[in-house]
């Protein structure tokens, strides 16, 4: 008999090309991996024993396969459409002396063209958790309202809504970003969100104030760089855990992996304390390397 996976994740993937021996303009030699959210939160998920899917769209072409292939060797089911029509995006990193720029080229991107029903209410029956991202309704219209749909249909299958705020701001406006963004938080089930963009996007400076401003979510999940995380679950006392002490080599796609260590611990039943602390265990390992995935060897059962 055919079950669902636990958790399934919504969201593009793009080819990452960066440099290797110094900035765009000038580099002879780069790296190809790949970019995504919520891909990066599946294979999170993945490692830590969990069935995961990774639902999108890739272009029919060698940057798609290149990420399809990756995905499936981290233990991610793939719930994937090809487009003959429409590439699969790219994302360039330049490294500079003082920091890093970033180059996207996914406009018109085979994920770009996701839509309404991507993901049927019966495919979701029997997830416990849906998880997307606030970069997906940014990528279009059409990709925004797939995200509603896809919350209204998550909830009507029993799963949990898990949303990741992730603002990026060359994506869209900010007035756009502020109302859609504050809509699907106070949506969710369960909104992980960075203290600093919060203050960005809609002025509010401290964890109480970002829970003041989203009320209705479940369970609200206040991260803060290298003080902590604060998570308000209903009317209970918020409960914080402190960030350990990291040497950052990047931190690039920290969030990603707090929220996956996150909702690992959450499908595993454990405590709110002990959910906080996956995450910020999952989130040291990759601010350590450069990438956003840590190497496959770097995935340990402890």
């Amino acid at each position: 008999m055919h079950t669902a996976p636990e958790i399934v994740c919504i969201g593009e993937t793009m080819a990452l090309i960066t440099p290797t021996d110094a900035g765009l303009a000038s580099a002879a030699h780069a790296s190809i991996g790949l970019a995504g959210a919520e891909s990066n939160v599946s294979a999170g998920v993945a490692s830590a024993g969990h069935r995961v899917a990774w639902a999108s769209r890739l272009g029919d072409d060698p940057l798609g396969d290149r990420i399809a292939s990756e995905l499936e060797r981290r233990g991610v089911e793939l719930w994937v459409e090809r487009d003959d029509a429409a590439p699969t995006g790219v994302m360039f990193k330049d490294p500079g002396v003082e920091s890093s720029s970033v180059y996207y080229y996914r406009r018109g991107s085979a994920a770009s063209r996701m839509e309404p029903g991507f993901l049927s209410a019966a495919q979701l029956e029997g997830v416990r958790i849906v998880h997307t991202t606030g970069i997906t309704p940014a990528l279009s219209s059409a990709c925004r309202d797939m995200v509603d749909r896809l919350f209204a249909d998550a909830r009507t299958t029993g799963a949990l809504v898990s949303f990741d705020v992730n603002d990026r701001r060359p994506l869209w406006s900010r007035e756009d970003a502020a109302d859609t963004l504050a809509r699907l938080a106070d949506a969710a089930d369960i909104t992980f969100v960075g203290r600093d963009e919060a203050e960005r996007i809609w002025g509010t400076a401290t964890p109480t104030a970002i829970r003041a401003f989203l009320p209705n979510c479940a369970l609200l999940v206040v991260k803060d760089g290298d003080v902590g995380a604060t998570a308000f679950d209903g009317d209970a006392e918020p409960v914080f855990v402190p960030a350990p002490v990291v040497d950052v080599v990047e931190p690039v796609g920290a969030g990603d992996a707090f929220a996956s260590g996150f909702l690992a611990a959450t499908l595993d039943d454990a405590s709110l304390a002990e959910r906080l602390s996956a995450g910020h265990a999952a989130a040291e390992r990759v601010l350590t390397i450069a990438a956003d995935l840590p190497p496959l060897a770097a995935f340990g059962s402890d």
